[in-house]
């Protein structure tokens, strides 16, 4: 039985001419401590599956397992990180991290509360910040403060739904630096939710690509054994990150083309510069 499970997970929105299904024939399975990617083109329903798995949306069929057990609506054992921060504007950088603490763990002393609130802002190194409100802070701190609460609540699995997008390049890798750097630390279960393969083999065990909708389902997954801690100027000259990267491209590539699906403009510019795959990838339709 694995850790975490996604069996048959079936969505669709809308009704009659307008019904359009999103999702179709989703099973992942992944293991405690285990770092996940699952990579896909934007419009695919990467974060409806993302919210599936949260409990946020109730799939139309098929169920979400955690420990066997069925998922049921959303709760603290699941952490979720969105890519829009999602901080209220008039609590400060401890009282955002502090509301989710007291929340979960309101059996716990106020000193313990408190102390633990402090260990994760410095966590994420946010401990000279904790006093200022959200309107005070960059976007990487923000997202700083969004990823401090929802690893405070100790989930037993910590959902990353494209957390780096609104960010700068910068910004963007500074934080994906610090987000390995935590899971070296702590070895959360992760899934990441992303459209950035080299963001998918810099941080997960395994990129698991996802088909163009509507109907999208998972294709194969592609291990990453590359040594830990991974930093991104050493990784581009090593061969295996070469050569994942161009096979999880071309699968991607390779879908698009089988279903006739047409790119939306970013994804297209990303992926124009890889060669033509071969036989690389499959999935449950046949692909």
């Amino acid at each position: 039985m694995a850790f975490f499970e996604l069996k048959g997970i079936r969505k669709a929105f809308g009704s009659g001419n307008r019904r359009a299904e999103v999702l179709r024939d989703v099973d992942l399975a992944i293991e405690e401590g285990e770092f996940v990617a699952v990579v896909g083109f934007s419009g695919s329903g990467k974060s409806t599956l993302l919210s599936i798995m949260a409990g946020l949306i109730e799939p139309d069929g098929g169920e979400v397992l955690l420990r066997g057990r069925k998922v049921r609506g959303p709760g603290p054992e699941r952490g979720v990180v969105f890519q829009q921060y999602a901080l209220l504007p008039w609590l400060s950088v401890r009282e955002n991290v502090a509301l989710a603490v007291d929340k979960v763990f309101r059996h716990w002393t106020r000193a313990r509360r408190r102390e633990h609130v402090e260990e994760h802002l410095r966590l994420v190194n946010l401990s000279e910040a904790a006093h200022k409100k959200p309107r005070e802070l960059s976007g990487g701190m923000r997202q700083r403060v969004a990823l401090a609460r929802g690893l405070a609540m100790d989930p037993e699995i910590l959902l990353l739904d494209e957390p780096f997008g609104a960010l700068d390049a910068l910004t963007r890798a500074t934080l994906q630096t610090e987000v390995a750097r935590i899971w070296q630390e702590r070895r959360k279960t992760v899934v990441l939710i992303t459209n950035d393969v080299d963001e998918g083999i810099l941080l997960a065990d395994r990129i698991v690509p996802l088909t163009p909708g509507p109907q999208a389902t998972l294709a194969d997954a592609f291990e990453v054994n590359l040594a830990r801690p991974r930093g991104r100027r050493e990784l581009n000259r090593l061969p295996e990150f070469q050569r994942i990267r161009n096979e999880v491209t071309c699968c991607l590539n390779a879908m698009v083309r089988t279903r006739g699906a047409r790119l939306p403009e970013a994804d297209a510019e990303r992926t124009a510069a890889v060669p033509e795959p071969g036989p690389v990838c499959s999935v449950a339709s046949g692909i």
